[in-house]
């Protein structure tokens, strides 16, 4: 039996400093020393979301770590989620539920809540912990929002609630990483300074030796290890948690290659979806809002939405849902995925105005169905049955479709509400049709993010110091 271990917090320096992937790495690290690790992030704020095997919705990230650390996600990872619905709204999700609509303001005013958040998150902390050992936590964005420093339920405060060490990453590719580490450091009360027990630089690039005088500065500054010098990595694949990476995916069309367009939605979410395909050799898949785009490729993909209406009436002014439909007429697949497959049908309609001003739209027309939103939300995983194949995925999705069918296809348009619909190779293989027949599929995708998770651990291991990280925890 492993002696228990004091939890770990990986904190930043700013947001995409790397913070979730280091968590992950972490989790396989420790489940390959013998112990039964588990993620834990208070709060998470992310359109990428992911439904427990008890039908509840989490933070991706968290799912990610789980399956990282061996072990089933539970709400208990991750018992506040925030859903971006504007830029100033959010949907609260409290312990796997939606909890309400709050607005950005009076959710990070003190008392204005009709609930104890920061109790039921560190509620949630403590139930996993007497599960599991060691608990690995990550932070939120950067540890030195000071302005927010009383309302903060998943940095420091927390990381005082677990007893857990600290660890400091910065993000040395952006720039500016000594300014960053020292400023956040010293930017922390007296108390929580104390917390802070070591630093790890990601993301670097270059000869690793150019830094060992960059490491002996920082710790002078700073009186904190450096742990570790974790360098950038271009063939390691771990699900990305921001859509901000989305921007870089603006391929164009490939000679030789499927080309797959996902359509590239004000509000998208849940574009784990595509990450099969994206890796699949004979594919050229890419996100665009270009029309001509649209029209050229073999195959448009209308991805899940956090707000249907709302990028429904965007794909109309800017000409996309024309595109789409000529494209279709002409011949090409076209697959929607829940808000994208709520466009393809006949009529959106709101008219609880659950996700804003817009009463109703008319859909794409290209699937027998209607859809009215509804304040109830469906978390759950699913098996269902494709091309004579059983399949797996979860849905999570607001408004409700006049048909129980799990997929709806007519000719060459396919739409459901299942996410994780395109990993399954019944399904892909289906999809890319007469186009792809001649290359060799994949390997399945559960044993390939096995094998990512190892490559991510060993990669970690390599450039962190873990006896003294073992130390730190002892």
């Amino acid at each position: 039996m492993k002696a228990p271990l004091h939890p770990i917090m990986l904190a930043g320096t700013g947001s995409d400093v790397g913070k979730s992937v280091v968590a992950a790495a972490f989790c396989r690290i420790f489940r390959q020393d013998g112990y039964r690790p588990a993620p834990f992030k208070a709060q998470n704020m992310a359109l990428n979301s992911y439904a427990t095997p008890e039908g509840l919705e989490i933070g991706r990230a968290q799912a990610v770590q789980a399956e990282a650390a061996g072990i089933p996600c539970h709400t208990d990872m991750n018992p506040l989620l925030l859903k971006p619905q504007s830029d100033h709204t959010s949907q609260v999700v409290l312990n796997g539920k939606p909890f309400g609509n709050k607005d950005a303001y009076d959710y990070w005013r003190r008392g204005t809540s009709e609930i104890d958040f920061r109790k039921e998150v560190c509620a949630a902390f403590d139930r996993l912990a007497s599960r599991y050992n060691p608990i690995v936590m990550e932070g939120a964005g950067s540890i030195s929002e000071i302005n927010l420093r009383d309302t903060d339920l998943v940095n420091l405060p927390m990381a005082r609630h677990a007893g857990a060490r600290v660890i400091l990453v910065g993000d040395i590719d952006r720039g500016g990483v000594f300014a960053s580490v020292y400023g956040s450091i010293m930017l922390q009360t007296p108390e929580d300074r104390k917390l802070i027990r070591g630093i790890i630089i990601n993301k670097f690039r270059g000869d690793m030796r150019l830094f060992d005088e960059g490491s002996r500065m920082l710790e002078d500054l700073c009186g904190v290890p450096v742990l570790g010098v974790i360098p950038y990595y271009k063939d390691i694949y771990i699900e990305e948690e921001d859509s901000v990476s989305l921007e870089q995916k603006r391929r164009q069309l490939a000679e030789g290659k499927v080309n797959v367009a996902v359509v590239l939605l004000r509000h998208i979410s849940n574009f784990t979806d595509f990450d099969t395909l994206e890796r699949d050799p004979r594919v050229n898949l890419f996100y665009t809002n270009n029309t001509t785009d649209l029209q050229r490729a073999d195959i448009i993909i209308l991805p899940g939405t956090k707000a249907t209406l709302d990028d429904l009436l965007e794909l109309r002014r800017n000409g996309c849902a024309q595109a789409i439909v000529r494209a279709h007429r002409d011949g090409k697949m076209v697959v929607g995925i829940c808000g994208g497959y709520q466009m393809l049908g006949q009529m959106v309609t709101d008219p609880e105005g659950i996700e804003g001003s817009i009463a109703s739209l008319p859909g794409l027309g290209l699937l027998p169905i209607s859809t009215t939103m509804s304040p109830g939300k469906t978390t759950r995983q699913v098996t269902f049955e494709f091309d004579g194949q059983t399949c797996t995925g979860y849905e999570i999705h607001q408004g409700i479709s006049d048909t129980d069918q799990a997929v709806v296809q007519v000719g060459h348009c396919i739409g459901t509400y299942i996410h994780g619909f395109l990993d399954n190779a019944p399904v892909i293989e289906y999809i890319l049709g007469d186009k792809a027949k001649a290359a060799t599929p994949m390997q399945s995708y559960a044993d390939f993010k096995e094998e990512q998770y190892d490559k991510l651990a060993a990669h970690v291991r390599r450039h962190v110091d873990m006896e003294r990280i073992y130390e730190i925890m002892n």
